[in-house]
């Protein structure tokens, strides 16, 4: 083979090789599942989003078992996001049932998802959705949530039936 011939060859198998990765460079940035959103965004003022507020940061700070701020920062956001009533209702419940009284379980899920429900009578209703595991078969449970209209605290929350 010549050298003509072999430079050509390099360079042509350089050049797909390179073609290649500039096809899958895009696949390998993208997120790894379809239902993630490229823009998050919210509104202070909205009961339902104070909900999912406090679900996806209370998530975020059970799932960091390794973390020691995690323990703090949980306790943090019960006090901030839940009112006097309903932080008691929690308490309760924990001890009762030896599990999470936000989250209804002794384990964290994977994802979370908040869906508004209705209002009335000061009072704003979401359902939350909790995905426990990936798959087909994921188990999930939900969490009715009441919300004051006035003041966005959690007045109530407990599993829905």
């Amino acid at each position: 083979m010549s050298v003509r011939s072999r430079t050509t060859l390099f360079t042509a198998l350089a050049l797909a090789a390179g073609l290649s990765l500039a096809a899958v460079t895009p696949a390998l940035a993208r997120p790894s599942t379809p239902r993630a959103a490229a823009v998050v965004q919210g509104d202070a003022r909205n009961a339902t989003q104070h909900v999912a507020d406090f679900y996806g940061a209370y998530i975020d700070a059970v799932w960091a078992a390794d973390d020691k701020a995690a323990g703090a920062e949980a306790k943090a956001l019960r006090a901030f996001y839940l009112s006097p009533s309903a932080q008691k209702k929690v308490t309760a419940y924990e001890a009762q049932e030896h599990a999470d009284g936000i989250l209804f379980a002794q384990n964290v899920p994977v994802r979370w998802q908040v869906a508004y429900t209705g209002s009335g009578a000061g009072h704003a209703t979401s359902q939350v959705t909790l995905t426990w595991s990936d798959g087909p078969r994921a188990k999930v449970t939900r969490i009715d949530v009441q919300s004051d209209l006035r003041t966005l605290k959690i007045t109530d929350l407990r599993p829905a039936g």
